[in-house]
């Protein structure tokens, strides 16, 4: 299966000269698609032996196992893959470019935020470019095309993937199997290695046993305002403890948070994010599976216009004192650009508080995003008034 992001390592392999720093979560597809995006490659995993050994000698070390000190070598590109495990990455990692950066093009893959871990070393400001890998999402399955525009046109996609996908999650291994036995069989096996070895390699935590505990209850509060007082009862840890885990689960991809906006927003909420996970299909209720998914193609589109550089781009959502709440705002550029709300029938009545919102942020866009509606062929984007769209539809304009 063909990504998306494979046509925008491409070109950014033809037009900078800075570094490809990929991060996602496990499985999501980042060796695959940088392998496909630079065909004639060297590829070095930390995870194997002799690999590891050649990358702990040096920067030179490895320009001698790619040719690069001769006169007649050209320029390479060199694919190093879940190098943050190493203490001293950063410093190899400028090494190597300062010096041979002109004779090679570099792409650094991670399953760790590869700017959280933080363990010594020169800085790498201006070598890199980020780029933030998701799941497969609505729009990717119907092209993988890059766009030159943050809204892509109408595309014709079939619903069973969005049921597909709304099922199984959108990991490219699961949703091509399809079934439902494989995807348990592998979320078990992703969760062993995010809990046993992720965990233990990349944090200080010890009380693995908990901290899964934790995160089996922060599925079963997909889409919930996060209580951290709550929480620590349950485990049985102070508050401090669960913000700081919920900080390592964050930047180990297994969920996010979305923060409230409160800019033009009379008693607004102020601090209580809300948590979602990154493979929505773990989500225990069928509803906050539905906003999850939304949540995440949203999260997808945000980072991916703001790592072309189209922008700055954030996802927030809306609540009041007076439970006003809409699901998610889009920001772009530090401005209020628009409004969703997720519904799972059509039955239900254009929300009040999506029509108040919209009129206090002066957005130019609210939706009320239907799963139950049918496609339909037409811009969405065109509205400039609150109104209710096909999720499937809507969706399929993002990336």
């Amino acid at each position: 299966m063909r990504r998306v992001y494979e046509a925008a390592l491409g070109e950014h392999i033809a037009t900078h000269r800075q570094m490809v720093m990929l991060s996602g979560p496990r499985q999501v597809g980042k060796t695959t698609s940088s392998r496909a995006s630079a065909p004639d490659h060297r590829y070095f995993t930390w995870d194997r032996q002799s690999d590891r050994l050649l990358i702990t000698r040096g920067p030179d070390a490895v320009a001698d196992d790619l040719d690069l000190h001769t006169a007649r070598s050209t320029s390479k590109s060199v694919i190093f893959d879940e190098i943050h495990k190493y203490r001293k990455w950063r410093s190899f990692l400028k090494g190597f470019f300062d010096v041979y950066g002109d004779r090679s093009t570099v792409i650094v893959t991670g399953s760790a935020r590869l700017n959280v871990y933080r363990r010594g070393g020169d800085s790498l400001m201006g070598r890199y470019f980020p780029y933030r890998m998701h799941p497969l999402s609505v729009a990717e399955l119907g092209s993988a095309e890059l766009s030159e525009s943050e809204i892509r046109g109408p595309v014709r996609i079939d619903r069973s993937a969005l049921e597909t996908l709304l099922e199984l999650g959108g990991f490219p291994e699961p949703f091509l199997k399809g079934t439902r036995r494989f995807t348990n069989r592998w979320r078990r096996l992703r969760a062993e290695l995010l809990f046993r070895e992720d965990l233990r390699d990349l944090t200080r935590i010890q009380e693995t046993g908990q901290v899964q505990v934790l995160a089996e209850l922060l599925a079963h509060r997909a889409g919930q305002l996060l209580n951290y007082s709550s929480l620590a009862g349950e485990v049985n840890v102070s508050v401090d403890t669960i913000r700081r885990w919920i900080t390592a689960l964050e930047s180990l991809f297994f969920c996010y948070t979305v923060r409230p906006w409160f800019r033009n927003v009379p008693k607004s909420l102020r601090k209580q994010p809300k948590v979602y996970l990154w493979d929505w299909s773990g989500a225990a209720d069928a509803g906050a599976r539905r906003e999850n998914l939304v949540a995440s193609h949203l999260l997808k589109a945000v980072h991916w216009w703001t790592d072309l550089g189209l922008g700055e781009y954030g996802l927030f959502y809306l609540r009041d004192k007076l439970r006003r709440e809409v699901d998610f705002l889009v920001t772009r550029d530090g401005e209020p650009w628009f409004l969703v709300e997720v519904k799972s029938s059509a039955s239900r009545s254009l929300s009040r508080h999506l029509h108040y919102f919209a009129g206090q942020l002066q957005v130019r866009h609210a939706f009320q995003l239907v799963f139950d509606l049918d496609a339909v062929e037409a811009d969405l984007f065109e509205h400039e008034t609150p109104v209710r769209v096909p999720a499937l539809t809507f969706l399929g304009q993002l990336v």
